[in-house]
């Protein structure tokens, strides 16, 4: 699909403005649409209470299960119905090519970052929201990290991605059967989540909005 965009311009505000256009030229919805999705999606957040520190660091220590039970989740229902919705012609994605080097340096970036903030790219602009100087702080290197990569690419950054190795679907290693694929790797991933013992981990804050016969550090201690 051409991207179409009617703002010329490299200036910062001619950029913004091309962001937008974007979205509103590419049958991704209206601005207001988008909008609505993102509240939803921010509600969602916030009612499962990823977005705290407490529950990247309690699935990193192997102590809370919210967090992969939810991505468990959301990966095996939304395969399913992404996949069909292309099929059908209502949506629409852009495989990105692998290069392993790029992948393993920027995993490993990636884990580090989110080890430390106890964030990732869709809780930390939650907690931004909610008035946390700690996420604020590293969302701002986030973006100057994205200004040095996009400044020294083509010197530094390009030669240790390595060599792309092609785009590659799950479904296309096994022409023919597409649609049952995705159907049973959805399915086999939604029961994961379903399966997955739930396992809170609180902090004093989460623990003080309990009631006491529901506090797992009094049943502990009792």
């Amino acid at each position: 699909m051409d991207i179409i965009v009617k703002t010329a311009g490299d200036d910062f505000s001619s950029r913004i403005a091309q962001m937008f256009e974007t979205v509103i030229h590419q049958g991704h919805g209206s601005l207001v649409l988008v909008f609505l999705i993102g509240v939803i999606f921010g509600g969602i957040i916030q009612y499962t209470r990823v977005d705290k520190f407490e529950k990247i660091a309690g699935f990193a220590m192997l102590k809370d299960t919210i967090v992969p039970k939810m991505l468990f989740l959301t990966v095996g229902l939304a395969s399913i119905g992404l996949y069909f919705m292309i099929e059908a012609g209502w949506a629409h994605y852009h495989i990105k090519p692998v290069m392993w080097g790029g992948l393993i340096i920027g995993g490993t970036l990636f884990g580090i970052s989110m080890a430390i903030l106890g964030k990732c790219p869709g809780t930390g602009p939650v907690s931004i929201a909610e008035g946390r100087i700690d996420v604020l702080v590293g969302a701002i290197g986030g973006l100057l990290g994205g200004l040095v990569f996009t400044l020294y690419y083509e010197d530094f950054f390009k030669p240790l991605m390595g060599e792309v190795a092609g785009k590659w679907t799950l479904p296309s290693f096994f022409p023919g059967h597409e649609h049952l694929v995705v159907l049973i790797f959805g399915v086999v991933v939604t029961l994961i989540a379903i399966l997955i013992p739930k396992v809170e981990f609180f902090d004093e804050e989460d623990l003080k909005k309990l009631p006491e016969c529901e506090r797992p550090d009094l049943k502990e201690a009792s």
